[in-house]
């Protein structure tokens, strides 16, 4: 049986909004325990770990995930990629789910849509990245351990590095890839939090929805009756 873990990453150094990812969404939850509550309802994903850096800013972050008993890794700042590909070898994942912590709404059922896609088919490398159908801050990407390490091994520039994925679709004549689309193009609607206004509309739509998980149908649903929210962050 091949082991489905989902890594998590998460550091406070935002440029846009730093120390967004622990930043409280309502009376309890930070932005980072609500995307780790959302992703466990994913029946598909075997362990989430959060992998952050060595930095001493993101030492709230360990902090955070050890009170909440979350797992925890920690690796380089600037190279995402061979953070990623450490923390998979760490846990020995053999698929490799990828979230990043400015989701906090990342809908489980859509990453199980993809775990389910990926295994069938033994794709390399799955997105709903590329061909934008899906909310944005609804982005999951998959990979093999194997794909992973073979860019690990070969990418070289920063933007590789940093973004973990470039190698792939780079060079797809050395994988599997499949794009996973929506039925219908939600691509205009956004609720990922890159800045303030981001997390102002976040924080709404999370009051306003009393059901857990919140699934991308809910929050579609409340836009669809109060239209005037989607132009909080626009």
């Amino acid at each position: 049986m091949k082991t489905i873990g989902c890594i998590v990453q998460a550091r406070m150094g935002s440029k846009r909004l730093p120390k967004k990812v622990l930043m409280k969404l309502n009376n309890k939850d930070s932005q980072l325990r609500f995307v780790i509550a959302q992703l466990q309802n994913c029946k598909l994903i075997e362990k989430i770990v959060v992998a952050t850096t060595t930095l001493t800013e993101d030492d709230e972050i360990v902090e955070f995930l050890k009170k909440h008993n979350i797992e925890c890794f920690r690796g380089s700042s600037s190279n995402v990629l061979k953070r990623y590909y450490q923390c998979a070898k760490n846990f020995s994942f053999d698929v490799i789910i990828r979230i990043t912590a400015d989701n906090p709404l990342i809908d489980p059922t859509i990453v199980d849509l993809a775990i389910k896609k990926f295994i069938s088919n033994s794709f390399d490398y799955l997105t709903n990245t590329r061909k934008r159908t899906f909310p944005y801050g609804t982005e999951v990407e998959i990979f093999t351990f194997s794909a992973l390490k073979k860019a690990y091994k070969n990418s070289t520039t920063p933007f590789e590095l940093e973004h973990v994925t470039p190698y792939f679709y780079n060079n797809p004549e050395q994988f599997k890839i499949f794009d996973l689309v929506n039925s219908k193009d939600l691509s205009s609607f956004r609720w990922t939090v890159d800045e303030i206004n981001d997390l102002n509309l976040v924080k709404i739509l999370i009051s306003k929805i009393q059901k857990r998980p919140i699934l991308t149908n809910d929050i579609l649903k409340i836009l669809k009756d109060e239209p005037e929210l989607i132009k909080i962050n626009q």
